[in-house]
């Protein structure tokens, strides 16, 4: 049974593709199966459309995204998430996704996740004029235009806060993707998904660096490591939850790695940052707060505040309730890797960046802790991949039709 959408409502939205018709007719779009040829083809276009462009180069994380849907690249994950058993595997259907405000290229992420599982997709961008959502959705209006049969799986759209929207879309939804953090889950969970639809949330969390001192030192290319670490973290100003807020250092040679790691770090900033005044009263802010709460912190000499760190003596469950942003960083010497268990065992606790050897933190997992869903190298805590936050995203977003 079709539900009736009011047009006033659909009226009401602001298309980057895709139209009011289009969302109309939605519930007569047909499932595909995951890692379809014709979709695999045209992300490979939009792709093409995407590096061509001369706005794309000032933005890394257009290129990054447009590598990412390369054909080659998304034949690799076919090769991982493709069948793998007898059965029949297709599309749940209708996929609603709602994207941060803070991390401009994420709803082409969760856009392209819904098409390689075979989902029609509607998609709320952004609401802030990021330059990248204007870059990726011109690139999928060109490539659509030569697509018709892909322009029903495409809707991009802008709209405010509006109850009335969430509600229409929830309504023909078979998945709802929601990455907004705890405010807009709440907030969706007011707008009635099907019985047997279901539901991705995507929270606030936050997410550490694990240096080996020694190993850190052992590097020859320091400005690469510097390069990599401010993508972890200045480049999104650290609003992205793969952000980096606390650097655990282990080793022998713990206070030589910090100074020069933080040197190479801080000529790079001021190179590349843009830093506000703003951002300099918060952090003095936080410094206040964190004082009065810990005692023993202490605040690390610096020439600016470009780079804020702040040294902890012990870790606390409460400490992450008082991070910041923009170059805002705790530290924690560690001398035994259980030091920092009650740091992750916090579901909001998502990714470890490291130097050194992974696998340092294996035994910290096996305790059973209830946080940390990627080990990642550092530089690489905002790439992509169909396993997020702990969620399989193609088995979850399809349906598996067993056939005996």
């Amino acid at each position: 049974m079709q539900i009736s959408l009011n047009p006033d409502i659909l009226n009401k939205i602001t298309y980057l593709t895709g139209s009011p018709e289009i969302t109309v007719s939605l519930q007569n779009t047909p499932a595909k199966e995951p890692f379809d040829d014709r979709i695999v083809d045209f992300l490979n276009d939009v792709s093409r459309e995407v590096m061509k462009d001369s706005r794309s180069k000032a933005y890394s994380d257009v290129i990054t995204f447009a590598f990412w849907i390369r054909k080659g690249s998304v034949l690799r994950l076919k090769e991982r998430f493709g069948k793998q058993d007898d059965a029949l595997h297709m599309g749940k259907g209708i996929a609603f996704h709602i994207a941060p405000s803070n991390v401009p290229c994420n709803f082409a992420y969760s856009l392209v996740s819904g098409l390689l599982t075979g989902n029609a997709n509607v998609v709320r961008v952004p609401s802030k004029d990021f330059p990248q959502v204007k870059i990726l959705s011109d690139a999928f209006n060109k490539v659509l235009d030569r697509y018709e049969d892909i322009k029903p799986y495409v809707i991009l759209t802008r709209y405010g806060r509006d109850k009335e929207i969430n509600d229409l879309f929830s309504s023909i939804a078979e998945i709802r993707i929601v990455w907004g953090g705890n405010q807009t889950i709440a907030e969706l969970r007011n707008s009635e998904l099907h019985p047997r639809s279901g539901e991705i949330t995507f929270a606030d969390r936050y997410s550490l660096a694990l240096i080996d001192a020694d190993s850190y030192l052992d590097i020859e290319d320091k400005t690469r490591v510097a390069e990599d670490f401010y993508n972890d973290t200045f480049y999104s100003d650290q609003n992205a939850c793969t952000s980096p807020r606390i650097i655990i250092w282990t080793g022998r040679k713990i206070e030589e790695a910090k100074k020069v790691f933080w040197e190479e770090e801080h000529k790079l900033v001021k190179k590349k940052y843009t830093f506000q005044a703003i951002q300099g009263v918060n952090k003095l802010t936080s410094n206040c707060l964190i004082a009065v709460a810990q005692p023993g912190i202490k605040i690390v000499d610096h020439e600016d505040n470009l780079i804020v760190r702040v040294s902890v003596p012990e870790i606390k469950e409460d400490l992450m309730n008082y991070r910041d942003n923009s170059g805002y960083f705790f530290e924690y010497d560690c001398e035994e890797i259980s030091d920092i268990r009650s740091l992750c065992n916090n579901k909001s606790c998502q990714t470890i960046a490291y130097i050194g050897d992974k696998n340092t933190v294996t035994s910290l997992i096996q305790t059973g802790v209830r946080g940390i869903d990627r080990v990642v190298p550092i530089g690489k805590t905002m790439d992509f991949d169909l396993i997020w936050d702990g969620y399989n995203l193609p088995a979850l977003m399809t349906r598996t039709i067993v056939m005996v």
